[in-house]
Parts: structure tokens; C-alpha cells; sequence
């Protein structure tokens, strides 16, 4: 077995019999992920448990329906997952109801669409271009065509939510739901002060924690399950599991929720998704994910400390979360080249628009770095100076002649703290 075989054993072995030109495919993937720094916010790495879960023979399984009342028979093995997931989701998070059959966060979004609102509703959710998410409204996405949303944003002095406008806007258009939750904010979101907005208006209060769940799940933030009526998240982000989504609500809610996942949204769910998520949730569960989940923060704090040294300002001035949104026009280099820099020096990252760009969001004035895979791997803060720096040197190396000795610098970070070891 070569050194970039994937570390989860004989199955691999059938796969390069089979398919060598696949079974290459995901060699290169675990190459790519073992030599260069992961910084995207939205990712994260499972645990081999997680992957095996993926990989098992629940795959075959059409389970449509819910434990107890599925369409198919053979159905009694599968139940047990999704019951044991369901359980442990109410137990982590505090709260009365769980779905765990959303295949995505958008799934588990349109899926709460559909349960408490109707078309031509009015929604109130945060703008695109301030960091919120395509289903939070914008005019290509579902929520943009099928319903009438209105946006709030930050202030442009603080570039923080702005909970007055948001309250004067909800006055305004009355509401039938309001999201909070957002892709590119770096602060805690005052829940309670959306609590009491929803109320005065009479909406339902929808929170999108896609970004940040895990670190709910890791007791390292405030949990909005208290506040909200309804919760959608991803499971792939700092949580740490399979791609896809999940839903917690209030009881009251349940049934809404359930029908609007299967059947308006969805057919059969991916039983052996529903099981790593099951897996996850165990995993979150643990004092060692609580450590985690704070040293993500730690870290993200300190790697925007260290870029607002490399002249690169944080926007907010922060962050609170396991990411940071970052200003680069002081650099005089776009967001856009700064991606394509790193990525020639192996530091994957993504270009962003910040609050009240003056670039178009294909090129941007902003990168959003975020720490949860790097966490992972077993990074901590006083390598953060070091990551802020190789950043530094990539975006300013205008020609591209550093990257190969920045590149040579990033594996010999990461051959420190592999990901997925050999061993």
C-alpha cells in the first residue's frame, strides 16, 4: 500500500481493481487535503468512524418515510440509525424535535420554507452581499423567486448587524418569518434581540446556523435552539460530519417540518448519510469536541490578528466564530487574486465580497479564511502567526515566483499535523 492509499482500508484495494481512474481521483483528493492548508470555513474533516459509515451497505437502502412508517419493507435495520441520530440531536442541542433526512442546508431551508410559509410571503433575512446565503433570498435562488424578501445588512461604521434597522424593517413589511444566521459574518448573532423582533411582529423566527452549529455542539457560543421556532444547519462545517442537513424545531412544529422534508421536498433519504450524521452527534457529544470547538475560536482569532498585522483588516475588526471576513483593498490586491496566489502556494481559501463592495462579487474585495479543518488537523494559535504570514507573502508575491518556497513552507506546517495520518 503506497503512501497516498487512503487510510480506511481493504475496500480501497476493490475500488483500484475496478475503477484505477476514480480510485486516482481520491488518492489526489487526500494528496491535496495532506499538502496544503484547508482554510475554506465551510469545510472541515471527517473522522474515518464518520467515512466508514458513509461507505457502508446502508447506502442500498430505500427507506422513503420515517422510522415506523416507510413505503418499503426491510426497513427495521435502518430505522434503528435514524432513530439512535434523531435521539442523540435532541439530547446535543436542547431541542423538542430532529430531522436528519435533509440531503443539504439548502434542502433543510426550502424544507422550512415550505413548512411555514406560502408563496408570495414576505420574508425578512440578511442581505447577500453582507454575508448572508442564496436561500435567504437572493433573486436567483428558490427564496428570491417564490418569495417577496426584504433585506437588512450591517452598519457601515461597525459592520455589525444593525438590530435597529432590522426591528424599523420588520415594523415596515411585517413579516411572516424572519432569518438570522448568515455565511459571512464573523460575530455572534444576538438571538433574543430576533426573538423579540419575531414576537412584536408576530413571525416565525428561523434561524440558519450552518456556519456555526458545531461550535453550539462544542458549548463554545450560545446556542439559538432556545430562541428560534426553527433550526436548519449543515453537518460538514465545523460539526465535522458527512455533507448534509438537519432540522430541530419546537414540537408544535413537528409534523409541519416532517412533511415538508418527505414528501414535498424530498423522496427516500440517504440512509447511510443519516447514519454518520448519527455518528457525529456522538462525537460532538464529547469533552474532546467541547476543547475543539474552542481552540477553532482561539484559532480563528488569532489568524485574523495575525493578517490585520500582514496589513490585511478584519472586517468588524474580529471575529467571534471560526471565521474571519477579511478587507484587502489596503493590499491593493483583489480577493479574486488573492485566491488564485495561495492556491498556487497551497493555502486553499475563498475570495469574498465584504459589506459594501465596490468589486463584483466574481472578483471582490475580500478573502474568508476560516479554521475548523486546520483546528482539526491539530493546529493551534501559535501556529496561526505563521499561516498569517505565508497568507501575507502570497497575496503580496504579485508574479507567483514565491510560491513554490511558500508552498515547500506549508508542508513542512502540515507534515507536522497531517491530516488523516499515514499511521
Amino acid at each position: 500500500m503506497s503512501d497516498s492509499t487512503p487510510f480506511w482500508g481493504p475496500d480501497f484495494d476493490a475500488l483500484t481493481a475496478i475503477d484505477p481512474e476514480i480510485a486516482t481521483v481520491v488518492t489526489d483528493e487526500l494528496d491535496r487535503l495532506r499538502e496544503g492548508l484547508q482554510l475554506i470555513a465551510s469545510e472541515n474533516f471527517t473522522s474515518p468512524a464518520v467515512l466508514a459509515a458513509l461507505g457502508s451497505t446502508l447506502s442500498n437502502k430505500y427507506a422513503e418515510g420515517y422510522p415506523g412508517k416507510r413505503y418499503y419493507g426491510g426497513c427495521e435495520v435502518v430505522d434503528r440509525a435514524e432513530e439512535i441520530g434523531i435521539a442523540r440531536a435532541k439530547s446535543l442541542f436542547g431541542a423538542e424535535h430532529a430531522n436528519l433526512q435533509p440531503h443539504s442546508g439548502a434542502s433543510a431551508n426550502l424544507a422550512t420554507y415550505a413548512a411555514l410559509l406560502a408563496p408570495g410571503d414576505t420574508v425578512l433575512a440578511m442581505s447577500l452581499p453582507h454575508g448572508g446565503h442564496l436561500t435567504h433570498g437572493s433573486k436567483v435562488n428558490f427564496s428570491g423567486k417564490w418569495f417577496n424578501t426584504v433585506a437588512y445588512g450591517v452598519r457601515e461604521d461597525t459592520e455589525l448587524i444593525d438590530y435597529d434597522e432590522v426591528r424599523e424593517l420588520a415594523r415596515q413589511h411585517q413579516p411572516k418569518m424572519i432569518i438570522c444566521g448568515a455565511t459571512a459574518y464573523p460575530r455572534l448573532i444576538d438571538f433574543e434581540a430576533f426573538r423579540s423582533i419575531a414576537d412584536e411582529v408576530g413571525a416565525w423566527l428561523m434561524v440558519d446556523a450552518a456556519h456555526f452549529i458545531g461550535l453550539v455542539a462544542g458549548k463554545a457560543i450560545p446556542s439559538p435552539v432556545p430562541y428560534a421556532d426553527v433550526v436548519t444547519f449543515t453537518t460538514h462545517k465545523v460539526l465535522r460530519g458527512p455533507r448534509g442537513g438537519m432540522i430541530v424545531c419546537k414540537e408544535d412544529l413537528a409534523a409541519r417540518i416532517d412533511k415538508a422534508v418527505f414528501p414535498f421536498c424530498q423522496g427516500g433519504p440517504l440512509m447511510h448519510a443519516v447514519a454518520a450524521k448519527a455518528v457525529v452527534l456522538k462525537e460532538a457529544a464529547t469533552p474532546e469536541y467541547q476543547s475543539y470547538a474552542k481552540q477553532v475560536i482561539v484559532n480563528s482569532q488569532a489568524l485574523a490578528e495575525g493578517l490585520a498585522a500582514e496589513g490585511m483588516r478584519p472586517v468588524s475588526g474580529g471575529t467571534d466564530t471560526h471565521l474571519s471576513l477579511i478587507d484587502l483593498r489596503e493590499t491593493g490586491v483583489t480577493g479574486k487574486d488573492a485566491e488564485a496566489r495561495c492556491g498556487a502556494a497551497n493555502i486553499v481559501l475563498n475570495k469574498n465580497a465584504i459589506p459594501f463592495d465596490p468589486e463584483p462579487p466574481a472578483v471582490a474585495s475580500g478573502i474568508r479564511v476560516g479554521t475548523a479543518a486546520v483546528t482539526t488537523q491539530g493546529l493551534t494559535d501559535g501556529d496561526m502567526k505563521e499561516v498569517a504570514a505565508l497568507i501575507g507573502r502570497a497575496v503580496r508575491e504579485s508574479d507567483g515566483s514565491a510560491a513554490a518556497e511558500i508552498s515547500a513552507a506549508v508542508g513542512s506546517l502540515v507534515s507536522a499535523h497531517p491530516a488523516y495520518p499515514r499511521d
